[in-house]
Protein backbone atom coordinates (compact mmCIF):
# COMPACT_ATOMS: atom_id res chain seq x y z
CA UNK A 1 0.00 0.00 0.00
CA UNK A 2 1.33 3.67 -1.02
CA UNK A 3 2.02 6.10 1.68
CA UNK A 4 -0.38 8.35 -0.08
CA UNK A 5 -3.37 5.48 0.35
CA UNK A 6 -2.22 4.97 4.05
CA UNK A 7 -2.46 8.63 4.84
CA UNK A 8 -5.94 8.84 3.04
CA UNK A 9 -7.01 5.90 5.10
CA UNK A 10 -5.87 7.28 8.59
CA UNK A 11 -7.56 10.56 8.01
CA UNK A 12 -10.96 9.01 7.07
CA UNK A 13 -11.37 7.33 10.79
CA UNK A 14 -11.48 11.02 11.78
CA UNK A 15 -14.23 11.96 9.93
CA UNK A 16 -17.82 12.03 12.13
CA UNK A 17 -21.11 11.92 10.91
CA UNK A 18 -22.98 15.54 11.21
CA UNK A 19 -26.27 14.05 10.29
CA UNK A 20 -28.30 11.04 10.02
CA UNK A 21 -31.70 10.60 8.08
CA UNK A 22 -34.16 8.55 9.98
CA UNK A 23 -34.65 5.54 8.61
CA UNK A 24 -32.42 3.27 10.91
CA UNK A 25 -33.45 0.77 13.26
CA UNK A 26 -30.54 1.03 15.95
CA UNK A 27 -30.06 -1.52 18.81
CA UNK A 28 -32.30 -1.02 21.45
CA UNK A 29 -31.47 1.64 23.72
CA UNK A 30 -30.71 -0.71 26.65
CA UNK A 31 -28.91 -3.35 24.31
CA UNK A 32 -26.65 -0.76 23.12
CA UNK A 33 -25.31 -0.21 26.61
CA UNK A 34 -24.76 -4.04 27.97
CA UNK A 35 -25.37 -6.39 24.63
CA UNK A 36 -23.17 -6.74 21.73
CA UNK A 37 -23.44 -7.64 18.07
CA UNK A 38 -20.56 -9.40 16.83
CA UNK A 39 -20.23 -10.45 12.90
CA UNK A 40 -20.56 -13.78 11.10
CA UNK A 41 -17.53 -13.35 8.76
CA UNK A 42 -16.89 -16.30 6.84
CA UNK A 43 -18.87 -18.91 5.81
CA UNK A 44 -18.16 -22.04 3.79
CA UNK A 45 -20.56 -25.03 2.87
CA UNK A 46 -23.36 -25.86 5.87
CA UNK A 47 -23.34 -23.95 8.49
CA UNK A 48 -26.80 -22.92 10.45
CA UNK A 49 -27.54 -20.85 13.27
CA UNK A 50 -30.37 -20.75 16.22
CA UNK A 51 -30.45 -17.34 17.16
CA UNK A 52 -32.54 -17.84 20.79
CA UNK A 53 -35.47 -16.93 18.92
CA UNK A 54 -37.61 -20.38 19.53
CA UNK A 55 -37.49 -21.34 15.76
CA UNK A 56 -34.23 -23.25 16.15
CA UNK A 57 -31.29 -23.65 13.46
CA UNK A 58 -31.89 -21.62 10.04
CA UNK A 59 -29.47 -21.62 7.43
CA UNK A 60 -26.62 -19.31 7.93
CA UNK A 61 -24.64 -16.73 5.72
CA UNK A 62 -22.16 -14.32 5.61
CA UNK A 63 -21.99 -11.09 7.60
CA UNK A 64 -25.29 -12.21 10.02
CA UNK A 65 -24.85 -10.72 13.34
CA UNK A 66 -24.52 -12.80 16.33
CA UNK A 67 -25.55 -11.96 19.20
CA UNK A 68 -25.80 -13.13 22.98
CA UNK A 69 -27.46 -16.77 23.39
CA UNK A 70 -26.75 -17.72 19.47
CA UNK A 71 -25.81 -21.26 18.82
CA UNK A 72 -23.65 -21.53 15.76
CA UNK A 73 -23.13 -25.23 14.01
CA UNK A 74 -21.04 -26.80 10.90
CA UNK A 75 -22.07 -29.66 9.23
CA UNK A 76 -19.86 -32.15 7.44
CA UNK A 77 -18.66 -29.82 4.57
CA UNK A 78 -19.00 -26.44 6.64
CA UNK A 79 -16.38 -24.31 8.09
CA UNK A 80 -17.03 -20.62 9.68
CA UNK A 81 -15.64 -17.62 11.39
CA UNK A 82 -16.76 -15.41 13.49
CA UNK A 83 -14.99 -11.81 14.30
CA UNK A 84 -15.36 -9.84 17.42
CA UNK A 85 -14.97 -6.40 17.48
CA UNK A 86 -11.15 -5.78 17.97
CA UNK A 87 -10.91 -8.35 14.91
CA UNK A 88 -10.60 -11.05 16.90
CA UNK A 89 -11.71 -14.44 15.19
CA UNK A 90 -13.19 -17.78 16.08
CA UNK A 91 -12.93 -20.43 13.69
CA UNK A 92 -15.34 -23.36 13.43
CA UNK A 93 -14.41 -26.61 11.27
CA UNK A 94 -16.90 -29.05 9.94
CA UNK A 95 -18.79 -30.67 12.56
CA UNK A 96 -18.51 -28.07 15.07
CA UNK A 97 -20.73 -26.49 17.75
CA UNK A 98 -20.18 -23.25 19.61
CA UNK A 99 -22.50 -21.09 21.88
CA UNK A 100 -22.14 -17.67 22.78
CA UNK A 101 -23.02 -17.86 26.31
CA UNK A 102 -22.17 -13.94 26.84
CA UNK A 103 -21.65 -11.21 24.93
CA UNK A 104 -21.77 -7.99 27.17
CA UNK A 105 -20.09 -5.15 27.38
CA UNK A 106 -18.88 -3.94 31.35
CA UNK A 107 -16.96 -0.93 32.28
CA UNK A 108 -16.14 -0.34 28.65
CA UNK A 109 -15.03 -4.17 28.15
CA UNK A 110 -16.08 -6.29 26.16
CA UNK A 111 -16.73 -9.36 27.72
CA UNK A 112 -17.40 -13.05 25.73
CA UNK A 113 -18.18 -16.13 26.82
CA UNK A 114 -18.05 -19.13 24.35
CA UNK A 115 -19.31 -22.76 25.16
CA UNK A 116 -17.43 -25.59 22.75
CA UNK A 117 -20.18 -27.90 22.85
CA UNK A 118 -18.49 -30.53 20.51
CA UNK A 119 -16.24 -30.20 17.70
CA UNK A 120 -12.59 -28.44 16.77
CA UNK A 121 -12.09 -24.65 16.95
CA UNK A 122 -9.44 -22.03 16.59
CA UNK A 123 -9.30 -18.96 18.91
CA UNK A 124 -7.36 -15.92 17.36
CA UNK A 125 -7.38 -13.35 20.22
CA UNK A 126 -6.00 -10.04 19.59
CA UNK A 127 -6.54 -9.20 23.65
CA UNK A 128 -6.94 -5.36 23.20
CA UNK A 129 -8.11 -2.80 25.68
CA UNK A 130 -8.68 -5.19 28.46
CA UNK A 131 -11.26 -7.36 26.84
CA UNK A 132 -11.69 -11.14 28.13
CA UNK A 133 -12.52 -14.18 26.25
CA UNK A 134 -13.71 -17.51 28.15
CA UNK A 135 -14.10 -20.49 26.18
CA UNK A 136 -15.53 -23.76 27.72
CA UNK A 137 -15.11 -26.87 26.51
CA UNK A 138 -15.50 -30.36 28.01
CA UNK A 139 -15.01 -29.96 31.63
CA UNK A 140 -11.99 -27.16 30.64
CA UNK A 141 -11.93 -23.35 30.33
CA UNK A 142 -9.22 -21.23 28.92
CA UNK A 143 -9.82 -17.85 29.70
CA UNK A 144 -7.75 -15.14 27.88
CA UNK A 145 -6.86 -11.44 28.75
CA UNK A 146 -3.73 -11.18 26.63
CA UNK A 147 -3.39 -12.01 22.95
CA UNK A 148 -3.03 -15.87 22.18
CA UNK A 149 -3.58 -18.08 18.74
CA UNK A 150 -4.68 -21.85 19.96
CA UNK A 151 -6.79 -24.46 18.66
CA UNK A 152 -9.09 -26.46 21.03
CA UNK A 153 -10.60 -30.32 20.09
CA UNK A 154 -13.09 -31.60 22.46
CA UNK A 155 -14.96 -34.93 22.53
CA UNK A 156 -16.55 -37.11 25.12
CA UNK A 157 -13.21 -39.21 24.64
CA UNK A 158 -10.95 -36.88 24.67
CA UNK A 159 -9.62 -32.92 24.10
CA UNK A 160 -6.49 -31.60 23.17
CA UNK A 161 -5.12 -28.12 23.27
CA UNK A 162 -2.44 -27.08 20.95
CA UNK A 163 -1.02 -23.04 21.27
CA UNK A 164 0.06 -21.17 18.38
CA UNK A 165 1.49 -17.91 20.07
CA UNK A 166 1.07 -16.44 23.46
CA UNK A 167 0.39 -18.45 26.68
CA UNK A 168 -2.69 -20.13 27.62
CA UNK A 169 -3.96 -21.73 31.04
CA UNK A 170 -6.22 -24.52 30.94
CA UNK A 171 -8.16 -24.75 34.05
CA UNK A 172 -9.46 -28.63 34.32
CA UNK A 173 -10.82 -30.78 37.35
CA UNK A 174 -7.68 -32.09 37.28
CA UNK A 175 -5.32 -29.08 37.82
CA UNK A 176 -4.23 -26.07 35.94
CA UNK A 177 -1.84 -26.33 33.14
CA UNK A 178 0.17 -23.35 31.26
CA UNK A 179 1.06 -24.21 27.67
CA UNK A 180 3.14 -21.64 25.75
CA UNK A 181 3.73 -21.87 22.00
CA UNK A 182 4.10 -25.08 20.26
CA UNK A 183 2.97 -26.83 23.06
CA UNK A 184 -0.02 -29.59 22.91
CA UNK A 185 -1.63 -30.93 25.72
CA UNK A 186 -4.36 -33.57 25.99
CA UNK A 187 -7.21 -34.48 28.79
CA UNK A 188 -8.75 -37.47 29.48
CA UNK A 189 -12.11 -37.11 30.44
CA UNK A 190 -12.06 -41.22 31.65
CA UNK A 191 -8.88 -40.42 33.98
CA UNK A 192 -10.14 -37.19 36.50
CA UNK A 193 -9.03 -34.83 33.20
CA UNK A 194 -5.53 -34.88 34.00
CA UNK A 195 -3.68 -32.68 31.42
CA UNK A 196 -0.53 -34.63 29.59
CA UNK A 197 1.89 -32.47 27.61
CA UNK A 198 2.68 -33.77 24.40
CA UNK A 199 6.54 -34.15 23.41
CA UNK A 200 5.87 -33.13 20.01
CA UNK A 201 3.72 -29.71 18.79
CA UNK A 202 0.42 -31.84 16.52
CA UNK A 203 -0.29 -30.59 13.24
CA UNK A 204 -3.64 -31.07 12.26
CA UNK A 205 -5.57 -30.73 8.81
CA UNK A 206 -7.36 -27.34 9.18
CA UNK A 207 -3.90 -25.55 10.48
CA UNK A 208 -3.15 -23.84 7.00
CA UNK A 209 -6.73 -22.75 6.81
CA UNK A 210 -6.66 -21.16 10.08
CA UNK A 211 -3.30 -19.66 9.16
CA UNK A 212 -4.23 -18.53 5.66
CA UNK A 213 -7.35 -16.67 7.48
CA UNK A 214 -4.98 -14.95 10.20
CA UNK A 215 -2.73 -13.71 7.67
CA UNK A 216 -5.57 -12.14 5.27
CA UNK A 217 -6.54 -10.26 8.25
CA UNK A 218 -2.46 -9.45 9.57
CA UNK A 219 -2.40 -8.22 5.84
CA UNK A 220 -5.47 -5.95 5.31
CA UNK A 221 -5.84 -4.55 8.70
CA UNK A 222 -2.39 -2.80 9.63
CA UNK A 223 -3.78 1.05 8.89
CA UNK A 224 -7.01 0.55 10.96
CA UNK A 225 -7.61 3.39 13.32
CA UNK A 226 -11.14 2.90 13.52
CA UNK A 227 -12.44 1.93 17.12
CA UNK A 228 -13.06 -1.69 15.45
CA UNK A 229 -11.58 -4.25 13.78
CA UNK A 230 -14.28 -6.20 12.68
CA UNK A 231 -14.52 -6.01 8.72
CA UNK A 232 -12.15 -2.97 8.84
CA UNK A 233 -9.49 -5.73 6.25
CA UNK A 234 -12.25 -6.46 4.10
CA UNK A 235 -12.17 -2.61 3.15
CA UNK A 236 -8.92 -2.76 2.54
CA UNK A 237 -9.00 -5.36 0.53
CA UNK A 238 -12.36 -4.47 -1.77
CA UNK A 239 -12.28 -0.75 -1.93
CA UNK A 240 -10.23 2.49 -1.70
CA UNK A 241 -10.53 5.53 0.11
CA UNK A 242 -10.49 9.23 -2.33
CA UNK A 243 -11.26 12.67 -1.19
CA UNK A 244 -14.48 14.40 -1.88
CA UNK A 245 -15.00 18.04 -1.94
CA UNK A 246 -17.27 18.55 0.86
CA UNK A 247 -17.38 15.39 2.51
CA UNK A 248 -13.61 14.28 2.82
CA UNK A 249 -12.40 10.72 2.77
CA UNK A 250 -14.67 8.17 1.57
CA UNK A 251 -14.77 4.41 0.76
CA UNK A 252 -16.06 2.93 -2.49
CA UNK A 253 -15.80 -0.37 -3.78
CA UNK A 254 -14.15 -1.76 -6.57
CA UNK A 255 -16.04 -2.73 -9.70
CA UNK A 256 -18.80 -0.08 -9.17
CA UNK A 257 -20.34 2.78 -11.35
CA UNK A 258 -22.54 5.31 -11.05
CA UNK A 259 -25.40 2.47 -11.91
CA UNK A 260 -24.37 0.49 -8.86
CA UNK A 261 -26.63 0.59 -5.65
CA UNK A 262 -25.42 -1.15 -2.28
CA UNK A 263 -28.73 -1.74 -0.96
CA UNK A 264 -30.06 -4.14 -3.67
CA UNK A 265 -28.36 -7.27 -2.51
CA UNK A 266 -28.73 -8.52 1.03
CA UNK A 267 -31.49 -10.24 3.60
CA UNK A 268 -33.44 -9.23 6.04
CA UNK A 269 -32.63 -11.27 9.43
CA UNK A 270 -35.05 -11.19 12.35
CA UNK A 271 -33.24 -11.41 15.64
CA UNK A 272 -35.29 -11.56 19.34
CA UNK A 273 -35.13 -8.26 20.75
CA UNK A 274 -33.91 -6.68 17.45
CA UNK A 275 -36.20 -6.86 14.70
CA UNK A 276 -35.12 -7.33 11.45
CA UNK A 277 -31.52 -6.32 11.05
CA UNK A 278 -30.10 -6.09 7.71
CA UNK A 279 -27.65 -7.94 6.61
CA UNK A 280 -25.24 -7.06 3.37
CA UNK A 281 -24.34 -9.78 0.38
CA UNK A 282 -21.17 -7.94 -0.10
CA UNK A 283 -17.68 -9.84 1.37
CA UNK A 284 -16.68 -6.25 2.77
CA UNK A 285 -20.64 -5.75 3.72
CA UNK A 286 -20.32 -5.50 7.51
CA UNK A 287 -18.84 -1.74 8.55
CA UNK A 288 -20.17 0.39 5.81
CA UNK A 289 -23.65 -0.63 6.96
CA UNK A 290 -23.75 -0.78 10.25
CA UNK A 291 -21.95 2.11 11.13
CA UNK A 292 -21.07 5.86 9.71
CA UNK A 293 -23.50 6.67 6.13
CA UNK A 294 -23.81 5.97 2.71
CA UNK A 295 -23.46 9.42 0.08
CA UNK A 296 -24.28 9.49 -3.05
CA UNK A 297 -21.75 11.13 -5.19
CA UNK A 298 -23.30 12.38 -8.72
CA UNK A 299 -20.89 10.98 -11.30
CA UNK A 300 -18.84 8.82 -9.00
CA UNK A 301 -22.15 6.66 -7.79
CA UNK A 302 -22.18 5.51 -4.16
CA UNK A 303 -19.59 5.90 -1.52
CA UNK A 304 -19.26 5.44 2.20
CA UNK A 305 -18.76 7.74 5.34
CA UNK A 306 -16.83 6.29 7.78
CA UNK A 307 -17.85 7.78 11.41
CA UNK A 308 -20.96 7.19 14.10
CA UNK A 309 -19.47 5.45 15.96
CA UNK A 310 -21.51 5.10 19.15
CA UNK A 311 -24.56 3.31 18.25
CA UNK A 312 -24.26 -0.15 15.48
CA UNK A 313 -26.93 -0.01 12.73
CA UNK A 314 -29.71 -2.52 12.60
CA UNK A 315 -30.88 -0.29 8.71
CA UNK A 316 -28.25 1.08 6.80
CA UNK A 317 -28.15 4.73 6.74
CA UNK A 318 -27.56 7.50 3.96
CA UNK A 319 -27.53 11.59 3.71
CA UNK A 320 -28.10 13.52 1.15
CA UNK A 321 -30.08 13.16 -2.43
CA UNK A 322 -30.33 9.60 -3.51
CA UNK A 323 -30.51 8.74 -7.24
CA UNK A 324 -34.29 9.94 -8.55
CA UNK A 325 -34.78 7.42 -10.50
CA UNK A 326 -36.43 4.20 -9.10
CA UNK A 327 -34.70 4.12 -5.58
CA UNK A 328 -36.44 2.74 -2.78
CA UNK A 329 -34.65 3.29 0.73
CA UNK A 330 -33.39 -0.01 2.68
CA UNK A 331 -36.83 -0.02 4.67
CA UNK A 332 -36.93 -3.70 6.98
CA UNK A 333 -40.08 -5.75 6.84
CA UNK A 334 -43.22 -4.63 8.72
CA UNK A 335 -44.33 -8.25 10.13
CA UNK A 336 -42.13 -10.43 11.85
CA UNK A 337 -41.13 -13.81 10.03
CA UNK A 338 -38.38 -15.84 8.80
CA UNK A 339 -35.19 -14.12 6.48
CA UNK A 340 -36.86 -12.11 3.69
CA UNK A 341 -33.72 -12.12 0.97
CA UNK A 342 -33.30 -9.33 -1.46
CA UNK A 343 -31.60 -9.81 -4.73
CA UNK A 344 -28.72 -12.03 -4.07
CA UNK A 345 -28.95 -12.32 -0.03
CA UNK A 346 -27.98 -15.57 1.55
CA UNK A 347 -25.17 -16.37 -0.38
CA UNK A 348 -22.12 -19.20 1.17
CA UNK A 349 -19.27 -20.92 -0.57
CA UNK A 350 -19.06 -24.61 -0.70
CA UNK A 351 -16.25 -27.17 -0.48
CA UNK A 352 -17.10 -28.25 -3.76
CA UNK A 353 -14.87 -28.12 -6.82
CA UNK A 354 -15.97 -25.89 -9.79
CA UNK A 355 -13.44 -25.32 -12.99
CA UNK A 356 -14.91 -22.39 -14.92
CA UNK A 357 -14.44 -18.71 -14.47
CA UNK A 358 -15.29 -15.95 -13.15
CA UNK A 359 -16.92 -12.27 -14.62
CA UNK A 360 -15.86 -9.46 -12.83
CA UNK A 361 -18.31 -6.69 -14.17
CA UNK A 362 -17.85 -3.27 -13.33
CA UNK A 363 -21.06 -3.17 -11.02
CA UNK A 364 -20.23 -6.76 -9.57
CA UNK A 365 -18.72 -4.55 -6.13
CA UNK A 366 -16.41 -7.61 -5.29
CA UNK A 367 -19.43 -10.06 -5.01
CA UNK A 368 -18.42 -13.94 -5.43
CA UNK A 369 -15.27 -12.25 -4.94
CA UNK A 370 -13.41 -14.48 -1.71
CA UNK A 371 -11.89 -12.57 0.46
CA UNK A 372 -7.50 -12.72 -0.61
CA UNK A 373 -8.49 -14.77 -4.13
CA UNK A 374 -7.16 -12.46 -6.54
CA UNK A 375 -4.23 -10.45 -4.92
CA UNK A 376 -3.91 -6.88 -6.02
CA UNK A 377 -8.03 -5.83 -6.76
CA UNK A 378 -7.14 -2.54 -7.40
CA UNK A 379 -5.18 -3.55 -10.94
CA UNK A 380 -8.08 -5.72 -11.48
CA UNK A 381 -10.59 -2.63 -11.19
CA UNK A 382 -8.70 -0.32 -13.18
CA UNK A 383 -8.86 -3.27 -15.99
CA UNK A 384 -12.65 -3.54 -15.13
CA UNK A 385 -13.30 -0.01 -15.30
CA UNK A 386 -11.57 0.15 -18.97
CA UNK A 387 -13.46 -2.70 -20.44
CA UNK A 388 -16.13 -3.07 -18.65
CA UNK A 389 -15.14 -6.90 -17.47
CA UNK A 390 -12.80 -9.07 -17.17
CA UNK A 391 -13.21 -13.16 -16.97
CA UNK A 392 -10.91 -14.93 -14.39
CA UNK A 393 -9.91 -18.60 -15.02
CA UNK A 394 -10.33 -20.98 -12.11
CA UNK A 395 -7.07 -22.43 -11.53
CA UNK A 396 -7.47 -24.19 -9.30
CA UNK A 397 -10.79 -25.52 -9.03
CA UNK A 398 -13.06 -22.47 -7.34
CA UNK A 399 -15.53 -23.16 -4.73
CA UNK A 400 -19.38 -23.17 -5.89
CA UNK A 401 -21.80 -20.42 -4.65
CA UNK A 402 -24.91 -22.33 -3.29
CA UNK A 403 -28.44 -20.98 -1.75
CA UNK A 404 -30.73 -18.21 -2.97
CA UNK A 405 -29.64 -17.55 -6.53
CA UNK A 406 -29.02 -13.57 -7.71
CA UNK A 407 -31.26 -12.48 -10.57
CA UNK A 408 -28.01 -11.10 -12.35
CA UNK A 409 -27.53 -8.20 -14.67
CA UNK A 410 -24.83 -9.85 -16.38
CA UNK A 411 -23.62 -13.19 -15.81
CA UNK A 412 -21.37 -14.57 -12.93
CA UNK A 413 -19.90 -17.99 -12.55
CA UNK A 414 -17.90 -19.51 -10.29
CA UNK A 415 -15.80 -18.61 -7.37
CA UNK A 416 -12.15 -18.24 -6.57
CA UNK A 417 -10.40 -20.71 -3.98
CA UNK A 418 -9.03 -18.47 -1.73
CA UNK A 419 -5.59 -18.09 -2.05
CA UNK A 420 -3.17 -15.14 -0.65
CA UNK A 421 -1.18 -13.37 -3.71
CA UNK A 422 -2.62 -16.02 -6.59
CA UNK A 423 -2.71 -14.86 -9.97
CA UNK A 424 -5.37 -15.74 -11.90
CA UNK A 425 -5.16 -15.54 -15.71
CA UNK A 426 -7.27 -12.57 -17.10
CA UNK A 427 -9.48 -12.37 -20.30
CA UNK A 428 -10.74 -8.61 -21.23
CA UNK A 429 -13.57 -7.80 -22.72
CA UNK A 430 -14.65 -4.57 -24.41
CA UNK A 431 -18.85 -4.89 -23.96
CA UNK A 432 -19.40 -2.68 -21.33
CA UNK A 433 -21.25 -4.69 -18.42
CA UNK A 434 -25.18 -4.16 -17.72
CA UNK A 435 -26.16 -2.36 -14.77
CA UNK A 436 -28.96 -1.13 -12.87
CA UNK A 437 -30.18 2.26 -13.27
CA UNK A 438 -29.89 2.39 -9.60
CA UNK A 439 -32.85 1.87 -8.43
CA UNK A 440 -33.02 -1.00 -5.84
CA UNK A 441 -34.73 -4.58 -5.84
CA UNK A 442 -38.05 -4.28 -4.35
CA UNK A 443 -38.29 -5.86 -1.16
Amino acid sequence: MSTHNASLIRSAMVVLVAAFVSYAVTVPAGAESQARIVRLSDVHGDVEMDKNSGAGYEKAFLNLPVTQGALLRTQNDGRAEVEFEDGSALRLTPNTTVEFKTLTLADGKHLSEVNLTAGKAYVDWLGKSGDALTLNFSREKVTLLRSAHFRVEASTALVEVAVFKGDVEVVSPGGTLDLGKKKTATFDPANADKGVLAKDFAQDAYDDWDRQASAYHDTYARNNSTPYGYGYSDLSYYGSFSNVAGYGSLWQPYFTDVGWNPFMDGAWSSYPGYGFLWVSAYPWGWMPYNYGNWVFIPGAGWMWQPGGWSGWNGTPRFVGTPPQRGFRAPTPPTAPGKTVVVGGGGRVITGTPLRGTTLITRDSAGLNVPRGSLGNLGRLNREVTKTGSIALRSTPPAYSAVGISRPSRSERSGEQRPAMNSAPSVHSSSAPASHSSGGGRPH
